[in-house]
């Protein structure tokens, strides 16, 4: 049976080895794609379309699909999908539907697959400057584990680094000494992209005071300290997971809001760079994103903050 003949529930394996060797993409959405997409081939299968072709997949198809998604609960996970979480799978098959194209098996055209327009917009959480000071004055740092703690969430606010990035950060990529004020390191980030993330000077002052306080031989740039010290060679890199409880301790410390995150920063760190006109292509560049839909998101928090700025200082009482 040729390609062009196989039902479309048999192009997953292709499918996903296109995604990993022509799109570059990363693990997790590979994963991501073929979850999706196993939902997609589980409602074809409960319709008895199980030997759709795609040649003879329609766009009649796509919109029972669309309605199933919207009205019903996912046959996987037993669920009501958000309509954010709808795009989610519509995007994966509009993937499936571009490498039919890419491999010149006839189906129906990847923008025949219209997206489901959110209510309302998503929610961003971040923090003001004013928070920002709470969080990062809250370690100790008269001691080790405080100047880590202080250091790293410099760094987070500093650069907008993912949890993932800022984990994954050796000490052999930070050379610093008296005279270093900022800094400049390469890191492959999300679905393997390589850029540059930028350190204040603040960040590079609380980094050296850490850096100098390490006598241990790993590699990694934030390590844990609470290894027995019998544990020799054993790697003490801090889990993802521990980063995050070491952001929760601080935030409580500060009385900041409990659903503070070490994303949150991330937020943080793109709606200021927003919030003082730097151009939404630049902040594409420093958070690492593929699309610059994804940056906008925080445009939203930024035209809410001038709308508020307006109502507060622009008056027309007088007129």
């Amino acid at each position: 049976m040729t390609d062009k003949n196989k039902p479309i529930i048999k192009h997953l394996t292709d499918f996903i080895n296109y995604c990993e060797i022509q799109k570059g993409l990363a693990n997790k959405t590979q994963e991501n794609y073929a979850r999706f997409l196993g939902d997609f081939f589980a409602w074809l299968k409960a319709n008895n379309l199980e030997k759709l072709r795609p040649v003879d997949l329609s766009e009649e198809h796509v919109w029972r699909y669309r309605l199933y998604l919207s009205r019903n609960k996912s046959i996987r996970t037993k669920t009501e999908l958000k309509k954010v979480s709808q795009n989610l799978y519509l995007i994966a098959l509009r993937s499936l539907l571009e490498y039919f194209s890419e491999k010149n098996i006839t189906s129906l055209p990847p923008n025949k697959i219209k997206l489901a327009k959110a209510s309302g917009d998503r929610e961003i959480n971040f923090l003001n400057l004013e928070q920002i000071k709470k969080l990062l004055e809250a370690p100790d740092t008269s001691n080790k584990a405080g100047l880590r703690d202080r250091s790293m969430l410099e760094v987070l606010f500093s650069t907008g680094l993912r949890v993932a990035e800022l984990r994954s950060l050796n000490r052999d990529q930070f050379k610093i000494d008296k005279n270093t004020e900022d800094l400049e390191v390469v890191i492959v980030g999300k679905g393997s992209k390589i850029r540059t993330v930028y350190f204040s000077k603040r960040a590079v002052i609380w980094l050296k005071k850490y850096l100098d306080s390490r006598v241990d031989m790993d590699e990694a740039l934030f390590i844990n300290y609470w290894k027995p010290a019998q544990s020799g060679n054993q790697p003490r890199r801090l889990t993802v997971k521990s980063i995050d409880s070491i952001v929760k301790k601080y935030v409580k410390i500060a009385g900041l809001p409990m659903i503070t995150t070490p994303h949150t920063l991330r937020h943080s760190f793109a709606t200021d760079l927003l919030s003082q006109g730097v151009d939404l292509r630049l902040v594409q560049e420093f958070l690492g994103h593929r699309n610059i839909a994804t940056t906008q998101i925080y445009t939203h928090v930024t035209k809410k903050q001038l709308r508020d700025i307006h109502r507060k200082i622009h008056s027309d009482k007088n007129l």
